[in-house]
């Protein structure tokens, strides 16, 4: 009987789960609306009386966006005034709606990887999986690895797309 051989293992082809790196934690968002007179106008003096009566503890330890859902003029400090508050007790906080504080947090996470460890490597960048890894995650990847890799392929190893190739 003739041996199986598992030619992917020996390929020395390196595999990247996007999944791996997926966001972790609840993100909810903050809207100033609320907190405006009539829902359009800011009035320091309530603005401020506002949040400081606010229940800032249902914001521990999630991922916050702040937004503003009125088009209306909000002065600059009053998003940094509402980081006060968010910052110290927010797992993340950040201007912007949940999709952005959830890209936000993806390229931050693969941001971390070390892509000096994928010099000269073939890499398979996984395609399938049970979360929804968005077009942000595969572009940042392949952007991160494009100056190190020897090759970028996207699926599964034993069924690639090709995707770059280093000319030599």
């Amino acid at each position: 009987m003739e041996e199986i051989v598992n030619k992917v293992a020996q390929s020395g082809i390196e595999t990247i789960d996007l999944e791996q790196f997926y966001p972790q934690g609840e993100i909810v968002v903050f809207d100033l609306k609320p907190f405006l007179f009539m829902e359009m106008i800011l009035k320091e003096k309530d603005f401020r009386a506002a949040l400081q009566s606010h229940d800032w503890e249902q914001y521990r330890g999630k991922n916050v966006g702040m937004i503003c859902s009125v088009d209306t003029v909000i002065p600059l400090w009053a998003y940094m005034l509402v980081m006060t508050y968010l910052q110290p007790i927010a797992a993340y906080a950040a201007f912007g709606d949940a999709t952005f504080i959830h890209n936000t947090l993806y390229l931050r996470n693969l941001a971390a990887i070390d892509i000096a460890s994928f010099t000269d490597k073939r890499v398979v960048i996984k395609g399938c999986g049970d979360k929804r890894v968005g077009e942000i995650a595969y572009a940042e990847i392949t952007r991160l690895l494009l100056p190190v890799v020897k090759s970028i392929m996207y699926g599964e190893p034993c069924s690639t797309v090709p995707v770059y190739k280093k000319k030599n």
